[in-house]
């Protein structure tokens, strides 16, 4: 019986319908929020500024924080500073994924409550508390903070998120697709069958898994026209809150496993991999926890797929195989050391996660 998941289903408060951020100060209301500290990005943020009309009322104290672009220890201090130094007493996180993290993060460590409202659809950062953590200079840190303050609400509204760029969209489902491929072999163990939230959690990702495979050509078709179709929208919320519940009903057993390992990995050791989008990188990952578990029919199935999105199946396609061989043995030891790989009912070892990696890439091709 399985006694030690730990549940966390997402923000206190979602909405996601044009008009949507008219919604906001009600919710602040809700938290007493008088002093609020807005943390936000560059383009994203002057794309956001039209639907914050609200920070105009008087009965709000605000200040403006322009992140540095990471989700850093360094970038989180200085939010923390920031806190202090105006007594904010809420946080609103405006832009993407990386900025979600951040701002969940920072308002773990000064203990107050925040709320998120996405400018785009690349991943489920905003749903999720924990976040992923990188180097001021891009690269990750190889690790992830979690934490048990969920958000207090997250809001967005299709007109600003549809005016985000298509990579990012795509990007986004595909790291959301990963949540099936990860997820499947791991929760089909008979010892997991028992628990209910690990059934909504498979399910969940089920869901995302079909929609993805359904509607990707004809919402991408429709984004790129600038036009708010059922398709647009059923795929912005499966990538950025109904993937972040996969993970939040499943716990360890369905947030990720190797496709997010290896993305990390390369992440953490091939500096040329920061040209890719979180999504694109993890798009390769899947691939590659497929070839562990040596699902080549499955490879060959997605590879249409792949082709019509444009997302990278292997490092030589992606142009960043490194020449050092050193740097593959960090990458493969990298891997080995995390848990979240080992709960794949297969054998698992420096070797098998070295064979897997070059069969990939013989598979695929390297021209």
């Amino acid at each position: 019986m399985l006694t030690e998941l730990k549940v966390k289903v997402g923000p206190q408060f979602y909405l996601y319908s044009q008009g949507a951020i008219d919604e906001v100060p009600n919710l602040l209301a809700e938290y007493a929020a008088g002093h609020i500290l807005v943390v936000h990005g560059g383009v994203s943020w002057e794309k956001a500024q039209p639907f914050m009309g609200f920070l105009e009322d008087q009965q709000y104290q605000v200040t403006y924080h322009r992140y540095t672009g990471e989700c850093s220890y360094v970038g989180a201090e200085l939010i923390a500073e920031v806190v202090k130094a105006t007594n904010s007493d809420f946080i609103i996180g405006v832009g993407g994924g990386k900025l979600a993290d951040l701002v969940g993060y920072a308002a773990h460590l000064v203990n107050l409550n925040f709320g998120v409202i996405p400018t785009l659809a690349s991943n489920c950062a905003p749903w999720t508390p924990l976040s992923v953590m990188y180097k001021e200079n891009g690269q990750a840190e190889g690790k992830t903070e979690h934490f048990l303050r969920q958000a207090a609400f997250m809001v967005s509204d299709p007109n600003l998120v549809i005016d985000a760029p298509v990579d990012y969209f795509i990007a986004g489902l595909a790291d959301t697709l990963a949540k099936w491929y990860e997820s499947d072999a791991i929760l089909q163990q008979p010892h997991l069958k028992g628990s209910p939230f690990l059934a909504l959690a498979r399910e969940t990702a089920v869901l995302c898994k079909e929609a993805i495979m359904t509607d990707s050509a004809k919402a991408i078709a429709d984004m790129k026209q600038g036009h708010i179709s059922a398709e647009f929208n059923r795929l912005s919320e499966i990538i950025f809150a109904v993937a972040g519940m996969v993970g939040g009903l499943g716990d360890k057993y369905a947030r990720n496993a190797a496709a997010h390992a290896i993305h990390d990995a390369i992440s953490k050791y091939i500096p040329e991999s920061h040209q890719f989008l979180h999504g694109e990188k993890v798009a390769y990952g899947i691939f590659y926890q497929l070839a562990l578990e040596g699902k080549w029919a499955v490879i060959d199935e997605l590879r249409p797929f792949y082709q019509e999105l444009s997302l990278p199946q292997s490092l030589h396609q992606m142009g960043i195989y490194p020449k050092d061989q050193t740097v593959i043995d960090a990458i493969i030891t990298f891997i080995e050391s995390k848990e979240k790989v080992h709960l794949i009912p297969i054998v698992i070892t420096e070797e098998t996660l070295r064979q897997s990696l070059d069969q990939l890439e013989d598979y695929i091709g390297k021209g």
